[in-house]
Formats: structure tokens, C-alpha cells, sequence
């Protein structure tokens, strides 16, 4: 670990111990690994699963929450299918500008925006820091191969996208509950690598495989129970701050690898 991800691990740590949002795992949600998943390079999209949703039981309520509300609003903005264009509405406008309102005033955005204005990598002010946010997360841009502007950051990381049989990003727990209530998603287990030990249903972060709609995630790594907050204020911090794709963190009981481009 480099002194960079070191200073990035403490500050993450903070922004961990005041994600007052988070849910507890057993008393807020919870869910069933079941089954190690089996190799995904040679499914489809409708082969075996472990048998049953990996969310058992999630307390709604939570999602009341300011932060809950407005981001979750976000979730059916997008088309999934990667070449399609994406169209914006006023209303959709509306609503990523609400989200950025709620978020910027809780205490894990606070300590991001001090930190990045500390780095020179953030403006001091609030509504310009917004404005910055807004580039980085909403603005669409157009994938390889498409003519027009077809995802953007937010779309990637938090609601997912589909793309020649296979689902790329898709790294939020509350879209992934959503759309397994729905039907959409299809659970096949967790994985390990030779040095992971086994999940475990109390921890925050899992590594799982699934499917969603028309495609396959062979390995999604996923906060479980995190507030959207913490999760948006995480990824600005990587995105901003380090100069390489891959930044190493370590905080509470976790060690892990964020890819940020």
C-alpha cells in the first residue's frame, strides 16, 4: 500500500464512522449467501441459481430517509442497454439536482468536500462543489462504438448496464434488492479467491455473481446495508484523488481494491 492509499484509508475510515445512515445487518436487512457461485463463463442468463432471493428481509421504512428517497428516484432515469441513447428530461434534471441537495449536507460529504478542498482538487464552495459533482456523476457521455451519449457515471456505478449478454457496473445493494424484488435479478451465489475468506452474512461488503435482465455479472463486489451518501462520497474521493485506476483502501474490518475508471 502506497503512503497515497494510506492517507486515503484514513479518511475513508471517517467518512465510515459517520455514515450514521448505515443499516445493521440482522436488525435493518437481512440476507442469504446459500451457495459458493459455480464458474458463470459458461452460463446463461437462465441457468441455475443457489434457489432463493439473497435478500430475506429489508426494513423499508429506512428508505423514508431523505437520502434514501432522492436516490432512489434516480434508478428508472436510465436505459440499460448500452448504444441506446439517454434522454434527460426536466423532471430527471430535477431530480439528480435534489439528490445532490440532500446528499451534500450530510456529514460524509462534509468531510469529502474539506479533504478535496485541503488537495486543491475541490472548489470551496458549496454550490460550485455541487456543480462539480454534477459533471462528474451526471453528465452523459457516449461509449465506444455509440454515436450518441448513452451512459454516464451515476448510470455505470450505482444502477447498471447491459451489454452483449453481460451486466457491467451494477454496484449498489439498494438497486439490487429493488430489482430482485422485481424479478429482474436472478442470485447464484457468492465467490471467493484463494486468499478471501468465506462471507459472511454480518459484513458489509460481498463479492456475489447474478444476473440481471438480458445479462450476466460473473463477479460484482457490493457494499451491502451503506448509505448512498457514503457510497457517492467514496467513489468522488478515489475518482479525484488518485492518479491511478486501482486505489487500495483499508478501513474498519475491510481491505479492498476500487477500480475508478
Amino acid at each position: 500500500m502506497t503512503e497515497s492509499d494510506r492517507e486515503l484509508s484514513a479518511i475513508v475510515q471517517k467518512l465510515w464512522d459517520n455514515d450514521i445512515n448505515r443499516l445493521r445487518p440482522g436488525t435493518d436487512y437481512r440476507i442469504s449467501l446459500q451457495g459458493k457461485a459455480g464458474n458463470l463463463s459458461s452460463m446463461n442468463v437462465g441457468d441455475y441459481a443457489v434457489g432463493s432471493p439473497l435478500f430475506t428481509y429489508v426494513d423499508e421504512t429506512i428508505f423514508k430517509k431523505e437520502t434514501f428517497l432522492a436516490f432512489i428516484s434516480l434508478l428508472d432515469n436510465y436505459e440499460s442497454n448500452t448504444g441506446e441513447p439517454e434522454v434527460v428530461t426536466p423532471e430527471e434534471e430535477a431530480e439528480n439536482h435534489k439528490f445532490l441537495d440532500s446528499i451534500i449536507k450530510t456529514p460524509v460529504l462534509k468531510i469529502v468536500h474539506k479533504y478535496l478542498v485541503g488537495k486543491n482538487k475541490s472548489p470551496e464552495e458549496t454550490t460550485a462543489f455541487k456543480e462539480q459533482l454534477y459533471r462528474i456523476w451526471f453528465e452523459l457521455y457516449a461509449r465506444k462504438g455509440s454515436s450518441r451519449p448513452d451512459s454516464s457515471g451515476f448510470e455505470h456505478v450505482f444502477v447498471g448496464e447491459t451489454r452483449g449478454g453481460c451486466t457491467i457496473g451494477f454496484h449498489n445493494w439498494i438497486q439490487l434488492y429493488l430489482q430482485e424484488k422485481l424479478g429482474h435479478i436472478n442470485y447464484k451465489g457468492y465467490t471467493v479467491n484463494a486468499h478471501s475468506t468465506l462471507p459472511d452474512e454480518n459484513k458489509h461488503i460481498l463479492a456475489l455473481h447474478f444476473s440481471w435482465k438480458n445479462g450476466i455479472k460473473p463477479r460484482g463486489s457490493i457494499f451491502i446495508g451503506v448509505s448512498p451518501e457514503f457510497e457517492f462520497a467514496l467513489y468522488t474521493l478515489c475518482f479525484l484523488t488518485s492518479p491511478s485506476e486501482r486505489v487500495r483502501v483499508s478501513f474498519s474490518l475491510y481491505d479492498l481494491e476500487i477500480n475508478i475508471r
